[in-house]
């Protein structure tokens, strides 16, 4: 029978002379006297003589129509006992199954007795209740030599396996409401009601349940150590074993640490364990549970441990150890899972749940290794993250970043997440550090509602525009108004600024994006709806990873001109999302990191599941996936290495990304199965260090660029994981976007190669974003 089923009820009520006698408040049965031990032995015997005459009989006869007027009184006391299932240990799976981390209050998990070593069942009855299939909960023979043993000043105790079962019940019920102030202890804070209470529950539990469900129950609830709740959990603690494969010495020697689990622990105490052991193992021979060849041998076997630390939290994740905090957080923000964060943090970490997660495994340890090598030692702490998204179902594949999570020598120890918003939607905390500035991986957006509008990328623009005054006649159907200017005439403002002086002049909007030509992003905007560019950078997800008065997410206004251009902080996780739109046909997918819950018993709970929505027409994105090819095979995207071209790998779009002062680098791309963010800049004071003149894993930097580190980390990762999520053409765009020439193959080799240090002049220009006013 499950535990969920197991509910009795019961409120013991003691008339007031006993309840004074049970809290100490009567001085004459001060057990400190003599005269105390005296009275108080004769007056427990006279409580107790309604329960001897209760247990003489087996349980099944106490509720029986001839039971004494003595037995009727007793049973007629209330009660109060919920079995609910103790707290188990909750595991996150990656999508795999493997275990990611392992969450718990208390260590444990729950088997079934079947799946119990005979020895340890033995072992356990031998030692603690040698009677326990001959009483009815209660051992009358126990008590009655206990309470004689007392009254002489010698403390025994006479509790049975019911009895304890029925304390911890009691306490883990205690525990899991949070009032660990009342968990009542044996020869502690015990009083006579409080034992009255526990035989009265534990007659009620043998009246219910078999013999054999107690004992399931003891042996999954009992104490071993303040890492091992229960006895599988103590197997792997202290021998890297199952409950089920432990030896008759293993057996003995955890049943006899229950008694006392610090002074018998086997690591700290092994002589103590040994002593204890043997006594146990003395015992199963003398009740005839084992005979003397096995016993022998067992003795002669030394004290040796084998082991395997509880390891709890996402700290100590198996890998991906912010993705599991981020997984974390998502269940502590979910109101289904509690009313309140105690309440879900209770059902988490004590609720024995199994979280399965989109994590890939072999993903996450090559984009692992990718920002691990970004920076190498690392002395003046860089960040690099990597995050990919399923496009199609939103599922998070990897999330990693080139810190430890618990502080090592040598290591850029972090607990902030570089790839999420630090914030939810509902301005929870993700624990995330907010993003960075996009610079131009912004771009392709402009573009998007540049095509959107019907017009062709092969049309010719001015790109030697470089005042747009706070006059310029800008389209904004919005009704917030348009703000911002690039005017070197306005007193702190400057022109429009490219990163090269020869990319001043007429291009194709096909080549303004592929090279990234800031002036040509203003020309494409000039000839747009700003709200149209709002709308579809609204549609794909995107906004600000940093919390403002306008909420914890807030939109990046596009009619804000400035924000054409990147300067806006966003997260890696926002923009691999917005990326996937493009490869899924104009469809956005949410993200989603989780895809079942289930309790102890199995039952589902709450998890995320695909939402997606229609962001942009399929031929937009059809001709945004057409461009953004271009990137990689002669545009900014080219000067990556190793190379990762269309024509050389396999189908692949992507747009590099450079902030202002290069505290901020990017590289988001995508294929038809898989969409990727790829960062590297500063994760320390807000983003204000600058990115130039720098040394980073031992090379020169005179101005970190998209493509130099962030570049090769994007390159590496989707030629080794994209193949495995599909790599098909991108279905091509309508003639009337095109307009033009087919894309132009590329000659460069596909040979592995160091980035340079210092950025060569590149094809068309780069991708650092001009500076102006809003």
């Amino acid at each position: 029978m499950a535990y969920s089923h197991l509910v009795m009820r019961e409120r013991l009520v003691l008339p007031a002379k006993v309840e004074n006698m049970a809290t100490g408040k009567n001085p004459l049965f001060d057990t400190a006297t003599t005269l105390g031990k005296i009275l108080g032995f004769l007056g427990v015997s006279a409580i107790c003589g309604v329960l001897v005459a209760g247990l003489l009989v087996p349980a099944a006869a106490v509720s029986g129509s001839t039971a004494s007027g003595s037995i009727e009184f007793f049973d007629t006391l209330p009660a109060e006992l919920q079995v609910d299932p103790p707290s188990q240990s909750t595991k996150i799976l990656a999508a795999d199954g493997s275990v990611i981390a392992t969450l718990f209050d208390e260590n444990r998990t729950r088997v079934s007795l079947d799946q119990m070593s005979p020895y340890i069942k033995e072992a356990v009855i031998a030692v603690e209740d040698s009677r326990f299939y001959d009483h009815g909960g209660v051992d009358t023979t126990g008590i009655m030599r206990a309470l004689v043993s007392t009254a002489r000043g010698n403390r025994q105790g006479a509790s049975t396996i019911t009895q304890q079962y029925v304390n911890n019940v009691l306490n883990s019920n205690l525990a899991a409401e949070g009032k660990e102030a009342d968990i009542k202890l044996n020869g502690v804070n015990k009083g006579v009601g409080d034992k009255l209470r526990e035989m009265k529950l534990a007659i009620a539990l043998e009246k219910k349940f078999t013999k054999e469900q107690i004992l399931e129950g003891y042996l999954n609830i009992v104490f071993f150590n303040r890492d091992a709740y229960g006895i599988e959990a103590a197997s792997k603690l202290f021998f890297s074993t199952s409950a089920k494969d432990l030896t008759l010495p293993q057996a003995a020697l955890l049943a006899g640490v229950v008694n006392s689990p610090s002074f018998y622990d086997p690591i700290a105490n092994p002589e103590n364990a040994k002593n204890r052991r043997d006594l146990v193992l003395n015992l199963m021979l003398n009740q005839g549970k084992i005979n003397q060849a096995d016993h022998d041998a067992a003795i002669a076997t030394p004290v040796e441990t084998k082991v395997t630390p509880a390891r709890q939290g996402c700290a100590y994740a198996a890998t991906a150890a912010y993705f599991c905090d981020y997984v974390l957080h998502l269940l502590e923000n979910d109101p289904a899972y509690g009313a309140t964060i105690e309440e879900r943090r209770s059902k988490i970490y004590r609720g024995g749940l199994t979280i399965t997660t989109t994590l890939d495994p072999n993903a996450q340890a090559i984009a692992q290794g990718q920002v691990d090598a970004s920076a190498g030692a690392n002395p003046d702490k860089w960040g690099a993250a990597l995050v990919s998204v399923q496009p199609n179902t939103g599922k998070i594949i990897n999330m990693a970043q080139n810190t430890v999570w618990l502080p090592a020598e040598g290591k850029f120890q972090a607990e902030q997440n570089f790839n999420v918003d630090k914030l939810d939607a509902n301005g929870n905390d993700l624990n995330g550090l907010g993003g960075a500035q996009p610079g131009s991986t912004m771009k392709p957006f402009t573009f998007a509602e540049y095509l959107n509008e019907g017009n062709s990328m092969n049309t010719v623009l001015n790109g030697a525009v470089r005042k747009y005054p706070q006059t310029f006649p800008w389209k904004n159907t919005c009704p917030t108004p348009t703000t911002g200017w690039y005017d070197s005439n306005v007193a702190g403002s400057t022109d429009l600024q490219n990163a090269e002086e020869g990319y001043y002049r007429s291009m194709t909007v096909l080549d303004g994006l592929a090279n990234s030509i800031n002036t040509m992003t203003f020309a494409t905007a000039a000839r747009v709806d700003l709200c149209g560019i709002q709308k579809v950078v609204d549609a794909v997800g995107i906004h600000q990873g940093l919390p403002s008065p306008d909420g914890p997410n807030p939109q990046i206004p596009m009619t804000t001109i400035g924000n054409l251009l990147g300067s806006k902080q966003t997260a890696p996780l926002t923009m691999a999302a917005a990326f996937a739109t493009f490869a899924n046909d104009g469809k956005y997918c949410a993200p989603i990191a989780i895809t079942a819950v289930t309790d102890q018993t199995g039952a589902q709970l709450p998890a995320q599941s695909t939402n997606c929505r229609d962001a942009l027409k399929p031929e937009v994105a059809r001709g945004v996936n057409y461009a953004l090819q271009e990137v990689l095979n002669r545009g900014s995207g080219s000067l990556i290495q190793p190379r990762i071209s269309t024509r050389t790998n396999f189908p692949i779009a992507a747009k590099t990304g450079t902030s202002n002062m290069n505290e901020s680098t990017w590289v988001v791309g995508h294929t038809t199965g898989l969409a990727t963010a790829a960062w590297f800049g500063d994760p320390l004071g807000n983003q204000q260090r600058p990115g130039q003149n720098i040394t980073v894993n031992g090379k020169f930097y005179k101005g970190i660029d998209g493509y130099m580190i962030a570049g090769p980390m994007f390159s590496q990762y989707m030629a080794q994981v994209a193949p495995a999520y599909g790599t098909n053409p991108f279905p091509a765009p309508p003639s009337n976007l095109v307009s033009g020439p087919a894309p132009r193959p590329s000659t460069q080799s596909t040979t592995p190669a160091q980035a340079p240090t210092q950025a060569p002049a590149p094809a068309s220009g780069s991708d650092n974003k001009g500076r102006g006013n809003g």
